[in-house]
């Protein structure tokens, strides 16, 4: 299991993690219009999951603008944005912020994406900051649990990863 820490304090993270190679466990959160979103519904492309605490801190507003500006250069890339903030909070901050090429989705509910990935953090309900790539065969081609939730992913080396996935 990975090592997580938040504010350098040791978290436990809910569910089993996923590794390179795996089949994608499929989930299901919530749109900003309270629809049902799951990773089968965007079977056959790639997805780049962008997992962030909550959407209204910097490194998660910095993670989520970034990954929005990529969003538009890559073919048959799909992004994703999850956090557990309500998708009432995730639709204002996207209205506010001009976020339109990713999607922000709501994990809020029932935790459905963090006890299935393993990014729930049990101490705080909220999701520790990740990144997945999953190719359009539901295949993981690339994890990222990042060891300090305060701290930014690799962005570069995701972006590789979305790119190269088939």
């Amino acid at each position: 299991m990975a090592e997580v820490t938040f504010k350098e304090k040791p978290v436990t993270l809910m569910g089993n993690q996923v590794s390179v190679g795996d089949s994608a466990p499929d989930f299901t959160v919530l749109a900003n219009d309270l629809s049902e979103v799951k990773l089968s519904d965007s079977k056959g492309k790639v997805r780049l999951i962008s997992v962030v605490p909550s959407i209204d801190t910097g490194v998660c507003e910095q993670q989520t603008r970034r990954f929005n500006e990529e969003a538009a250069k890559l073919d048959n890339v799909e992004i994703l944005t999850i956090s557990v903030d309500l998708p009432f909070a995730q639709k204002r901050w996207c209205a506010a912020e001009g976020i339109d090429n990713l999607q922000v989705l709501s994990d809020h509910r029932d935790l459905s994406f963090g006890n299935n990935y393993a990014v729930a953090i049990e101490e705080l309900r909220l999701l520790s900051r990740s990144i997945f790539v999953i190719d359009s065969n539901d295949k993981v081609t690339y994890v990222e649990y990042v060891s300090e939730v305060t701290n930014h992913p690799d962005y570069d080396a995701a972006l590789e990863a979305a790119k190269s996935a088939q």
